[in-house]
Formats: structure tokens, sequence, C-alpha cells
């Protein structure tokens, strides 16, 4: 029986001193060191906060009339039961394992819905199909 040596271990990174040091380390310090280390300048604040504001003003502004999927989030917002269902089965769906369960799942959320209280709503055609293609399926299931 032969014996076997492991190798010695690389030398310590800073990283896997820090990771070290951080371990069991009490809540109320580490959340110190966190928000010691989130803090930013107020002028660099300043410039997160004028840059996200033009991006935000840039998208709304480019986005009017372009239909698509931001006239179907308008169409099926949360505050419809069918824009509920769809919000659920595009979380569920990532989770879910095995196509039984997942046909379970689209039969539960898409057959009891009111899809054609939706049609002909939005001047997206996008939207309107697809609409149309719910209310199918949920005749067929």
């Amino acid at each position: 029986m032969a014996l076997v040596f492991a190798e010695p271990l690389p030398p310590e990174t800073p990283l896997r001193a820090a990771i070290r040091d951080a371990h069991r380390l009490d809540e109320t310090e580490a959340d110190a060191r966190i928000i010691a280390a989130a803090e930013i300048p107020a002028e660099a604040r300043d410039r997160v906060a004028a840059t996200a504001e033009r991006l935000v003003e840039a998208v709304r502004r480019e986005r009017l009339g372009k239909g698509g999927l931001d006239a179907f989030l308008h169409e099926y917002a949360l505050s419809s039961p069918e824009g509920v269902a769809l919000m659920c089965l595009a979380e569920a769906l990532l989770r879910i394992p095995d196509a039984e369960t997942v046909d379970r799942l689209i039969r539960d959320k898409i057959a009891p819905a009111d899809w054609e209280s939706h049609l002909g709503h939005s001047g997206s055609v996008f939207v309107n199909a697809s609409t149309w293609a719910l209310m199918l399926t949920g005749r067929i299931l």
C-alpha cells in the first residue's frame, strides 16, 4: 500500500483571506462593513441619479407607439386576473421539472381566464394575435 501525500496549499489570496476573516462575523459588524463599503460620495450619487433619469426618459420616449411587448404588458397588467395568470405561468414554468405538471399548470391558469374580454382592446397586432391564441388555447383545454 503506497502513501499518497497531498500537495501543499497554494499561498492565500487577498480574497480568500477576506472570506476567512468574515467567517462567523457578528451580524452587526458585517452590516456596518457592508454599509461602509456601499457608501459613495454625494457628487457620485448625483451623477448616477442624473444618468438614470436620462436613461428612463429615453426609454419612455423611444417606446411610445412601438407596440410589441410593451403593449402586451399594458393589456395584461397585474391588475387583471389574466395578467396575474400569465405572471404565475411565467414564474412557475421556470421551476417545473416535468411536462405533466407543466400541462396541468397551463390548463389551470389558461382555461378559466376571460381572454375574450381583452380582444380588440389594443391597437397592436401582436397583442390581438396573442389574445386569439390564448382564447383558442383556453377553449381547447
